[in-house]
């Protein structure tokens, strides 16, 4: 298996009518099972960086591979979007059928999967993402987190190795986004699926391996999200909130708390401070 899935090498992209470059000289390659979140403000480049990895922009400069195959390469294009199936914000926008069925139907047709296969990937698709019972319902008749969640077992029907989903619960409720966010890490944690996870909520990407911010079309921090999350003044500067612990974390070593960065979770909080007191 390959180490890594997905690879960006010095890439740019330049949007015509705007002129300015939204991803500047970015370099960036994703392990395979690893799931990363993309963090950064509207306009940090976070989205349009989330289109190259999967072939939708091609890049002005430099170079994206997916699975090895060059995005450029016109040949490759349905093997690129199969491999690496893309999850966007508004699931009104990407279910395209009446029946559930036939929207997870959908992206095997388009690919020409014999029908005979059909039935058993579709129904294997919607048991990964809790909606088997759904098959037969109409998608206008489904929460949002319901219609996400057949948005990705369209994608997952098509036996991806990689996912990659632009702020797919912002358009959610908290529940919504709960159910969709816990799919997502299942699919990664029990099936090995890439995951790139764009994303402003920070407790969301406190959950993933990996965490790359953007700031003005570059990376500004790639770590872990322990790592990340520690540079509060940092990500303060370029407008960016922290999760709660990692506030909480920053004011409790202002008290000459001595919480390591490695701690996010309100149990290790505790535990630190307990320590401090005896």
């Amino acid at each position: 298996m390959d180490e890594f899935i997905l690879e960006a090498s010095h890439v740019s992209y330049a949007y015509e009518e705007e002129g300015a470059a939204a991803v500047k000289d970015v370099s960036l390659s994703f392990r395979t099972g690893e799931m990363t979140a993309i963090l950064g403000h509207n306009g940090s480049g976070k989205s349009t960086l989330a289109k190259l990895l999967n072939g939708l922009y091609i890049p002005t400069e430099g170079k994206v591979t997916v699975c090895g195959m060059d995005t450029a390469d016109e040949n490759h294009t349905w093997d690129i979007r199969r491999n690496a199936g893309m999850v966007f914000q508004n699931p009104d926008n990407q279910l395209v059928a009446s029946i559930v069925r036939d929207d997870v139907a959908f992206g095997l047709e388009n690919t020409g999967v014999p029908a005979g296969e059909m039935p058993a990937r579709i129904e294997e698709a919607l048991t990964q993402v809790g909606m088997l019972p759904f098959i037969d319902r109409g998608p206008h008749t489904l929460s949002g987190g319901q219609k996400q969640r057949i948005a990705i077992a369209g994608i997952l029907a098509m036996l991806p190795r990689a996912l990659i989903l632009d702020e797919s619960t912002a358009m959610l409720d908290p529940r919504g986004r709960r159910e969709v966010f816990d799919t997502v890490e299942r699919l990664n944690r029990e099936k090995g699926i890439t995951v790139i996870w764009i994303t402003h909520f920070m407790e969301e990407a406190a959950r993933c391996h990996r965490a790359v911010v953007m700031h003005e079309g570059q990376v500004a921090m790639d770590g872990t999200p322990q790592e990340v999350f520690s540079r509060v003044e940092e990500l303060r500067r370029i407008r960016l909130d922290v999760p709660p612990m990692a506030n909480l974390a920053c004011l409790l070593r202002e008290k000459g708390v001595n919480v390591p960065h490695h701690v996010m979770d309100v149990e290790g909080m505790a535990r630190e401070v307990l320590k401090c007191r005896s």
